[in-house]
C-alpha cells in the first residue's frame, strides 16, 4: 500500500485506517492519494459507485472522520428538495443543528444555487476554512437526476464556482453513464468499489469474532453461513445481521458441554434446521431478533416463518384476505360441491355420492383449476359473515390480487362469458392467511372431507 506508507497522515492514524478498512486496502490508497495534504489543491468532484453493502459509504466516513478533514455528508433521499439539500450543507458547515431552542430553523433560508454558492463562501471565510479542502459528500446521489437540471453540473464544477478548494464526493449505485447530463458537464473522477468476494467476507465478517470465544471458532462459523446464504445473499450488512443473531444457538452444544468448539460435524447438525428456517426470510424482516431468538430457544417449528408469511398477510387488506381464501377453495373443490359446503338447507349429501372414478385423485395433486368471476363472488358472500356489496372497491381487490399474482387471469379480458381466474398460492400460505381472520379453512375442502 504505496499511498497509505507515503501518506503526509501520523502512521498511528493509518494505522487505525487500515484495521477498519478490512478488505478495501486498494480503495483506502486510492482516496488517500487523491485527498492528499489537507491543503492541497483536489479534484473538484469524485463519483464513487459500486453494488450495496460494498463499503463506499463506511469507507468514506470512516476516512473523513479519522483524518478529521472538514465535511458535510448529506443523504439526497432525507433532502428531497434543493432547499433542504443546500440548507443541510449549510448548517453542518456551520455545525448548526436545527432544534426546540432555534424552532427548528436552519442557519440560512436558501432556495436557489446562486444563494447557495455565496452562503457557502461565507461559511469558509467564518469558519477559517479557506487554506483547506472541504469536502461535501452526496450519498444516494442518484436521486439528483429527479431534482432541478442544474443541481448536478452546478455540483460538478462547484470548485470553479465558489473559487475555494472544495471537492464535491457524489455516492451511488449505478454507474456514471447513466448520470451524464444530455447538454455536457464537468467530467469527474469515478471509483468503482468492486463487490466482496467469498474469501472478503469470510475475512470480514470473522473480525467481528465475541471476546469470549476463539478467532477460530468464530471463523469456522462464519465459514457454515457463508456456505449455506452466499448463493442467495451478498449483502455484506443483511450478512453480518444473521451472523449475530444464529450465533447463539450455534455456540449452545459449547456451552451446554455437550460439545467441543472442534466438533464441527455436531455443531452444523444442531444449527442447520435453523439456518433453513432464516433463509425463507432473508432481507425480510418479518419479527424482530428477540422475537427470533424466542423462536429458537422454544425449539418449536416457525410455520410463520414460510414463504413471505407474515409479510403479505399484514399488507392485504380485509376483503382482499377472503377473496383469496375465495378463490382457493373455487380452484381446489369442484363445482358441485359448492351446495354442500355454501348452503345452509343442503341435505345429507354423502361424500361418496359426488367420488367418482376420475375424482380419485387429490385435487391439490392436480393443481389449480380456473373458476368465473361469479363464482368466486359467490363463495365470498357465503363465507363472510356480513353482507358485502358487489361494489367497484372489490373488483378493484381482485385486480390487486392478480397484480401481486396471488391470482392468476386466464383466457383474454374480453370473453363474452367474463373472465376466469386461478388462485396460485400454496396450502400453507392460505392456511396462514385464514387463520389471520380466523376462518378454518380445511373445513371447506373437499380433498380433506
Amino acid at each position: 500500500m504505496s499511498a497509505v506508507e507515503h501518506s503526509p497522515y501520523p502512521e498511528e492514524t493509518l494505522q487505525r485506517l487500515e484495521k477498519h478498512a478490512i478488505c478495501r486496502e486498494a480503495q483506502l490508497s486510492t482516496l488517500l492519494a487523491i485527498f492528499g495534504e489537507r491543503s492541497h489543491l483536489s479534484f473538484p468532484s469524485l463519483f464513487i459507485y459500486g453494488h450495496t453493502g460494498t463499503g463506499k459509504t463506511y469507507i468514506l466516513q470512516t476516512v473523513l472522520s479519522t483524518l478529521e478533514l472538514p465535511h458535510a455528508f448529506i443523504s439526497c433521499v432525507e433532502c428531497f428538495t434543493a432547499r433542504l439539500l443546500f440548507e443541510q450543507i449549510i448548517n453542518q458547515l456551520y455545525n448548526h443543528c436545527p432544534g426546540p431552542e432555534n424552532d427548528f430553523s436552519s442557519y440560512e433560508r436558501c432556495d436557489t444555487f446562486n444563494e447557495f454558492v455565496r452562503f457557502y463562501k461565507r461559511a469558509i471565510a467564518s469558519q477559517g476554512l479557506e487554506n483547506e479542502t472541504v469536502y461535501i459528500v452526496l450519498d444516494k446521489a442518484d436521486v439528483l437526476r429527479e431534482m432541478d437540471a442544474n443541481l448536478l453540473p452546478g455540483f460538478l464544477r462547484l470548485q470553479e464556482l465558489t473559487g475555494n478548494n472544495v471537492t464535491v464526493i457524489f455516492l451511488t449505485e449505478i454507474a456514471w453513464e447513466t448520470f451524464r447530463p444530455s447538454t455536457g458537464c464537468l467530467e469527474p473522477l469515478t471509483i468503482y468499489f468492486t463487490d466482496y468476494s467469498k474469501a472478503d467476507l469470510q475475512k470480514v465478517l470473522s473480525s467481528d469474532h465475541p471476546e469470549e470465544y476463539s478467532p477460530e471458532f468464530y471463523a469456522s462459523y462464519i465459514n457454515i453461513l457463508l456456505g449455506v446464504f452466499y448463493t442467495i445473499c451478498r449483502d455484506i450488512k443483511e450478512l453480518r445481521h444473521l451472523a449475530a443473531l444464529n450465533f447463539p444457538k450455534f455456540c449452545e452444544p459449547v456451552v451446554k458441554g455437550e460439545a467441543k468448539e472442534t466438533d464441527t460435524h455436531k455443531l452444523w447438525r444442531n444449527i442447520e434446521p435453523h439456518l433453513k428456517r432464516a433463509m425463507q426470510t432473508v432481507y425480510l424482516r418479518e419479527i424482530s431478533s428477540s422475537q427470533w431468538e424466542r423462536i429458537q430457544q422454544d425449539d418449536r417449528e416457525a410455520s410463520q416463518l414460510k414463504g413471505l408469511s407474515a409479510h403479505a398477510h399484514v399488507e392485504l387488506p380485509f376483503y382482499s384476505k377472503f377473496l383469496l381464501i375465495a378463490g382457493y377453495l373455487a380452484s381446489y373443490n369442484p363445482a358441485r360441491t359448492d351446495k354442500r359446503f355454501f348452503l345452509k338447507h343442503h341435505g345429507k349429501i354423502r361424500k361418496t355420492d359426488f367420488l367418482k372414478k376420475h375424482e380419485k385423485t387429490s385435487n391439490h395433486l392436480l393443481g389449480p383449476k380456473p373458476f368465473p368471476l361469479d363464482r368466486l363472488l359467490a363463495i365470498l358472500y357465503s363465507i363472510v359473515d356480513s353482507r358485502v356489496a358487489p361494489t367497484a372497491n372489490i373488483f378493484s381487490q381482485i385486480s390487486s390480487l392478480v397484480t401481486l399474482q396471488l391470482l392468476t387471469l386466464v383466457g383474454h379480458d374480453d370473453q363474452l362469458d367474463g373472465p376466469k381466474y386461478k388462485c396460485t398460492v400454496s396450502l400453507d400460505f392460505i392456511r396462514a392467511v385464514a387463520r389471520t381472520v380466523n376462518f378454518d379453512i380445511v373445513r371447506y375442502l373437499y380433498d380433506f372431507l
